[in-house]
């Protein structure tokens, strides 16, 4: 299994991903979107995206993208999207994937890296917690839809 930076030659696979997380998401399907969105990532260098390879195929990604924390005086990192295909889980791409994200935090010298996931996702809360993850038990978190 190979991990790579996704750039623009990279976009259709991208595309197909998000979609199918977006999906996992129970989102209204949106492939057109989708595609649009993740190619607007990458073309903008908005974030940064990491796609897990096996034989060459891409079959899962992680998404970061960059915050700042003012109390640390620091880059920070969401890492705001992870997905593997369903038929490839449980062979490590997951942790791969997430093990990249965190030598980039090491790498831009990011004070933190934080991620959220649905109460219900068991599966991703455990890889994150054998990963050195520690459930925030300090703050609320708060959303404004617009």
């Amino acid at each position: 299994m190979e991990i790579i930076q996704a750039n623009t030659s990279w976009v259709n696979e991208a595309g197909a991903l998000f979609f199918e997380y977006r999906n996992f998401y129970r989102q209204e399907p949106d492939y057109e979107g989708a595609w649009q969105f993740m190619s607007d990532r990458i073309n903008n260098q908005d974030s940064m995206i990491y796609l897990a390879l096996e034989e060459g195929r891409a079959i899962g990604f992680v998404q970061l993208y960059p915050i700042f924390t003012s109390v640390g005086m620091k880059r920070a990192w969401m890492l705001n999207d992870l997905f593997v295909l369903e038929a490839h889980r449980g062979r490590g791409a997951g942790k791969l994937l997430v093990e990249r994200s965190r030598q980039l935090a090491k790498d831009t010298d990011a004070k933190w890296m934080m991620l959220q996931t649905e109460i219900t996702n068991t599966g991703a809360q455990k890889l994150y917690e054998s990963l050195g993850f520690q459930k925030d038990n300090d703050f609320l978190t708060y959303y404004l839809s617009i």
